[in-house]
Order: C-alpha cells, then sequence, then structure tokens
C-alpha cells in the first residue's frame, strides 16, 4: 500500500509553452506545460494557479473533490483568487487553506486559512503529518517547502526555491525521502541570474549526492523535476535524457507517481 498517490496537473515555472493557447488547451501534452501544482492522495491540491482548472477539468478531478488546498507561495501562477475562490463555492463545507506563517491573505469566502509554522510539524488528515520549511525565494510571497510524512514514509514537494537554506537542509537531514519533487526552472546551462531563486540542471549535479551524504536521498528515493521553464530548457526530450543520467525523472502534465 503507497502513502502517496500524486498526480502532477501542472509542472511549468511562469514561463509557459504558447501551445496552451491553441492545439493543447484541451489536453495533457509533455511540450506544453501548465503552471505548477499537483493533486495529492485525490484530495489534496498543492497550488491553485491560473491553469488549475483547466488541468483539473482534463484530468477529471471535481472542484468538490478537494478537500484541502496547500499554497506554498502567493505568485500569481501558484495563487489565483479566482480559482481558488471558485474551488471553496464548490464545498458544502469550508475548504481548508494552509499557507506560511505570515502570509497575507485576501478574503475567500467558505473558507478557512490555516498557518504553518516553519520547522514545525503537524499532524494532518488520514495520518499524514506536514512540516513547513524555509525555501529559497522572493519572501515577500511567504515562499515555503511542504515535507508530508505517512505510515514512515516521507515526501518532499520543494518547488520554487533555489539549493536548500541551511536551517531546511538541517531539518531534512535523514529524511531518506521517498519522494522528491524538485525545482529545475533552469535548463542545462550556466551564467543564469535566476539561480538566486531557482534550481538550474548543473546546480542538481553538484546538490544530490551532497543530499545524498546527509541521507536525505537514498539510492530509492523517487526523484522528479518540475516547474520547468519553456524558454530556458531543451526539448523534453533532450532534458528527460539529460536528467535520467543524474538520476532523476522529467514531470510532466498529467503524470502519476505512487510511493
Amino acid at each position: 500500500m503507497n502513502a502517496f498517490k500524486l498526480l502532477f496537473l501542472g509542472t511549468s515555472a511562469r514561463n509557459y509553452s504558447p501551445k496552451l493557447n491553441n492545439e493543447c488547451k484541451d489536453k495533457f501534452d509533455k511540450t506544453a506545460r501548465r503552471s505548477a501544482c499537483a493533486l495529492l492522495n485525490d484530495n489534496i491540491l498543492i497550488d491553485c494557479g491560473f491553469h488549475t482548472l483547466n488541468a483539473m477539468d482534463i484530468a477529471g478531478v471535481k472542484k468538490s473533490d478537494i478537500k484541502t488546498l496547500f499554497i506554498t507561495h502567493f505568485h500569481d501562477d501558484h495563487f489565483n483568487l479566482e480559482s481558488v475562490q471558485s474551488i471553496a463555492n464548490s464545498k458544502t463545507q469550508p475548504l481548508d487553506i494552509f499557507v506560511s506563517d505570515g502570509a497575507v491573505v485576501p478574503t475567500i469566502e467558505n473558507a478557512v486559512i490555516h498557518y504553518l509554522k516553519k520547522g514545525e510539524k503537524m499532524q494532518f488528515q488520514n495520518g499524514i503529518t506536514i512540516t513547513s520549511l524555509l525555501a529559497n525565494h522572493d519572501k515577500e510571497v511567504f515562499p515555503q517547502h511542504l515535507l508530508f510524512e505517512k505510515d514512515g514514509e516521507k515526501f518532499l514537494y520543494a518547488c520554487d526555491g533555489a539549493w536548500f537554506l541551511t536551517e531546511t537542509f538541517y531539518a531534512l537531514k535523514d529524511s531518506n525521502l521517498a519522494l522528491f519533487v524538485v525545482d529545475c526552472t533552469v535548463g542545462d546551462r550556466v551564467g543564469d541570474y535566476r539561480i538566486c531563486e531557482h534550481n538550474s540542471i548543473p546546480m542538481l549535479r553538484l546538490m544530490l549526492p551532497s543530499l545524498k551524504t546527509f541521507n536525505i536521498i537514498d539510492d530509492k528515493t523517487k526523484i522528479f523535476a518540475s516547474h520547468i521553464a519553456y524558454s530556458l530548457h531543451d526539448t523534453s526530450e533532450v532534458t528527460e535524457k539529460v536528467l535520467n543520467d543524474i538520476g532523476v525523472a522529467l514531470a510532466y502534465d498529467g503524470m502519476i507517481v505512487k510511493a
């Protein structure tokens, strides 16, 4: 029995393919990524950007299926107020929304806002615990990485953030993650200013062996690169091969993984 089932509803950074405006607007395609979000265990939504409702329709996920929403940060490709309100309006009970402690959240009807304190493990639903971890991203949008635990397995969702900040690195020590979704906004290139807030493939080449040294990941960890910027990567085929060479799978919209 798997602790986690993850459906990637979107795997793009803010820079996404123009194909979404025409031939791929009503279907999943590996070359046309939507704003990054994922569905965990069929009813937990991680982020809700401007493509989320469209992706849910394609995947056959009903708005009323969503019991909980986690917001990693408040850039518009991860938090779209109209989309969030639409999901909340579909509920007979208020939608539980979890955000980073201190976040300024606009008014959302039929929703209850919960604030996650960094580094504190919180009991969640169905035997899941959740820990908010500090992400190296624009502090004005209250960024967080999310560590889920269930039945002894651990899953880290870490999009929108470069490297790991020191306190987050040590909080993850000896995690032996079963599932790891990592930011890979920038492709196989150097000299890109975005590495202040986002990972590139060369950064992953350096980072992953260090994570193994501290048992954050091991040879059994399923690692998936997401938050892929359309204009900063080579073709999906080339990027997939390059990532596979370092033990990382390239996530795509509609992909389902279990751990």
